[in-house]
């Protein structure tokens, strides 16, 4: 197969939602049409992919919530699907936002009963920010929930979307008799209870077919029609260039614990969900298609399987052919390096592989080189945009509580930092280390991991901090700048990137801060010059 032809059967997406709308499911319904695993269940009790799997960590076992992006592979129907199962619940934000930089589409699942969640909220934004091609699929049909149509008002009214049903149901809940799949002009029949439900698929060309009335009644029949008849009165015809803009999202219903319509779901998405997209750079826009080898560093993940103290750079294979065992070129230190064993992610395993495509997730097994960021290619200086540190919500200094493993404590912060769980920052005034997070959950998880992979114990201390500013000043050697730096230097500190952080305690302080010293600017972002 040529090189544009493995590009065009390539669709890498990520899942995104609220916490226990479904997601995990549907990744696992997902893979198991793929034929990637052979039961339903395998990824909530980890029996698949012992060194990548979705909820992999000991932690995420314990709690039953993902707290780490995972890489899943597979083939349906001659096409190579990349997903990223990312984590929903909000204290994890920050590892799916630099997630959605690695992907070319987004599937949105919503809960029929709770509707638009703030989490959902929160990502889908972030969607819309960067144009996101996004699918939405509206999960759990066969339990009590929402009217469709007062359904789709919501997500449109909260999320700003713009929808357009491709699949609709008939009922719901516990008088859920299918759907009708305005894709492929069929009716999918739902029959069974709990996890036993059986689907048939019978194609319905016209819907005035009394075949229909005698499949799933009269008085549902004579409803789907009416419903099926304001659809096309309410809502817009499906454009495919829209879609590709971001400015027209298709809907699906289902129920992936059923695994009903999601075959529906999976069928349009290789149709229509886009092929590997260029990617702007600082420098220039990349195409996918072009033949010289550029991928970035979106993820880093350490101790995947703890026995190997191994850690994973996750890199997002941009354009050109990944080889094994060629030299590239690490753009931020300058220095060539080569790879002998490239990991590719399938379902149930890692794998070494020789080369891989545009699209493609390939883990570098690294010694402590890259950074989230981080450019590879074959020579030229690219910097590819877009992956920001966010201003974390929760400060707290963090202390050693066993001076005989001060290294091991020091390493372990310094590795578990540059994943990207949360943000160190390293105060001027006498070096104490402050760690910030998006949520206090991550303390647990960074403690926890600090003990069973690094064996180094820390505690916490609370320190009163509102936000972390960037410092951008127009001038360095103006007298201003330097007044602000007397004045502030008690809130001062280093990001782990040597960036200039003021640590406000308030939001008055940014305000008054902002009034008194004009020329210094405070971003609430790291990557502020984007």
């Amino acid at each position: 197969m040529g090189f544009i032809e493995e590009i065009q059967r390539r669709r890498t997406f990520g899942i995104i939602s609220h916490p226990d709308a479904g997601k995990t499911t549907l990744t696992e319904k997902l893979l198991l049409f793929g034929g990637a695993i052979q039961e339903a269940g395998a990824v909530k009790s980890n029996k698949i992919k012992k060194g990548a799997a979705s909820d992999f960590m000991e932690i995420e076992r314990q709690r039953g919530i993902s707290v780490a992006t995972s890489v899943l592979a597979f083939e349906y129907k001659g096409t190579k699907i990349n997903i990223l199962d990312t984590p929903g619940h909000k204290d994890f934000a920050e590892d799916t936002f630099r997630t959605l930089t690695a992907v070319d589409s987004v599937i949105v699942v919503v809960d029929v009963a709770k509707g638009v969640e703030e989490q959902t909220e929160k990502l889908v934004k972030v969607c819309r920010m960067r144009n996101i091609p996004m699918m939405v699929f509206i999960n759990k049909l066969d339990r009590e929930g929402k009217d469709a149509f007062g359904l789709l008002d919501e997500i449109e009214e909260k999320l700003g979307l713009s929808l357009i049903p491709l699949s609709w149901p008939i009922g719901i809940g516990a008088d859920l008799k299918g759907i009708y799949n305005r894709w492929e002009k069929n009716i999918n029949l739902f029959s069974g209870h709990k996890k036993q439900a059986v689907e048939k698929t019978i194609e319905i060309k016209d819907l005035a077919d009394t075949m229909l009335d005698d499949l799933i009644g009269e008085n549902y029949a004579e409803e789907l029609r009416e419903e099926l008849d304001l659809l096309e009165g309410v809502y817009p015809e499906y454009d495919y260039d829209e879609y590709l803009a971001g400015n027209q999202q298709p809907v699906f219903f289902g129920s992936a614990l059923n695994n009903f319509g999601v075959r529906e779901l999976l069928d349009a998405f290789i149709e229509i969900a886009p092929t590997p997209q260029p990617k702007k750079s600082e420098e220039r826009l990349v195409d996918s298609k072009e033949e010289k080898f550029t991928g970035f560093v979106f993820k880093i993940h350490a101790n995947m399987d703890p026995k190997h103290r191994d850690r994973l750079a996750f890199i997002k294979i941009v354009s050109g052919t990944f080889k094994r065992n060629t030299p590239y070129l690490h753009v931020r230190n300058g220095k060539k390096m080569k790879f002998s064993s490239p990991n590719a992610f399938f379902a149930d395993k890692k794998e070494i592989v020789d080369e891989s495509f545009p699209g493609d997730i390939v883990g570098l097994h690294d010694t402590g080189n890259f950074k989230i960021g981080d450019t590879l290619t074959e020579g030229e200086l690219l910097h590819f945009k877009g992956i920001p540190a966010f201003s974390p919500e929760h400060f707290r200094y963090v202390n050693n509580a066993d001076p005989m493993k001060s290294k091991q404590l020091s390493k372990g912060i310094d590795q578990l930092m540059d994943e990207g769980v949360a943000q160190l920052f390293t105060l001027d005034l006498n070096g104490r280390k402050v760690i910030g997070t998006v949520g206090a959950l991550q303390y647990e998880v960074i403690q926890y991991r600090l003990e069973h992979e690094y064996t180094a114990k820390c505690t916490y201390e609370p320190i009163q901090v509102h936000k972390a500013c960037w410092v951008e000043a127009e001038d360095e050697f103006n007298n201003e700048f330097k007044e602000f730096k007397r004045v502030k230097h008690r809130y001062l500190a280093k990001d782990k990137r040597g960036q200039l952080v003021f640590l406000a305690d308030s939001p008055f302080t940014i305000q008054m801060t902002q009034q008194k010293f004009p020329t210094v600017k405070l971003h609430f972002t790291s990557e502020w010059n984007d």
